[in-house]
């Protein structure tokens, strides 16, 4: 009887062992598979590249990003992977030209600045070669992401500021639509230092202008 009663005492204690050991094992499967830094964001400072002559920047011409990026690792500890992904882009120039040097006189007494602010609107299509040295249990780690980025770009406007008005108007048809670019993040943690350098001008035609944006990049898993 004894025996009897032992050996239903050890039955829920047993069963209890065996249906804790899968959840464990599925904990333990799910974080080796992790994935890092799949929604991202910046915010940069464009400083434009192969200016007209006589054209100065002022004020602060910001580049914003964001969108997502799918991790896939390729080493086996995960410290490499390759990231494609889809973002929005936003573009924001603003220059000045001297009224003297654009009819290049030097009549100083009719002599403004005239300011010119170029807005752009783009979906952007990054491929990143990704390098980190995470794990699966702490999101504070090196990174040094690198990559090449493709923007369509939907919509783009210019406006010009002077004595006379503000005009605005859109320069949709005189830009070039698919604008291309490489890319750097390096950083720890939050704070990522970001350069992207415009590999192609962003008018079809005339200017050479083209973006050179220095900001900083933010990774959200």
């Amino acid at each position: 009887m004894k025996i009897k009663i032992l050996f239903f005492l050890w039955i829920p204690f047993f069963c209890f062992s065996q249906e804790i050991k899968p959840a464990e094992t599925n904990l333990t499967e799910k974080d080796s598979l992790y994935r890092e830094d799949q929604f991202y964001a910046s915010l940069s400072y464009n400083l434009v590249q192969n200016r007209p002559s006589g054209f100065k920047q002022f004020s602060f011409s910001p580049g914003i990003t964001f969108g997502f990026l799918r991790d896939f690792p390729i080493s086996k500890n995960r410290h490499w992977a390759i990231a494609p992904g889809l973002g929005y882009s936003y573009n924001n120039i603003k220059q000045f030209i001297n009224s003297d040097e654009l009819a290049g006189n030097d009549i100083s007494e009719l002599s403004e600045n005239i300011r010119t602010v170029i807005t752009t609107h783009g979906i952007e299509v990054p491929l990143e070669v990704r390098w980190r040295n995470s794990n699966p249990t702490s999101h504070n780690f090196w990174r040094i992401y690198t990559g090449f980025k493709a923007t369509y770009v939907f919509n783009s406007k210019l406006k010009i500021q002077s004595s006379e008005g503000t005009t605005k108007e859109s320069i949709s048809e005189e830009i070039n639509r698919w604008q291309y670019g490489a890319y750097i993040s390096v950083g720890f943690n939050t704070w990522n230092p970001y350069v992207y350098y415009g590999l192609n001008p962003i008018f079809k035609d005339g200017s050479k202008m083209s973006n050179f944006n220095i900001g900083f990049q933010f990774y959200i898993l």
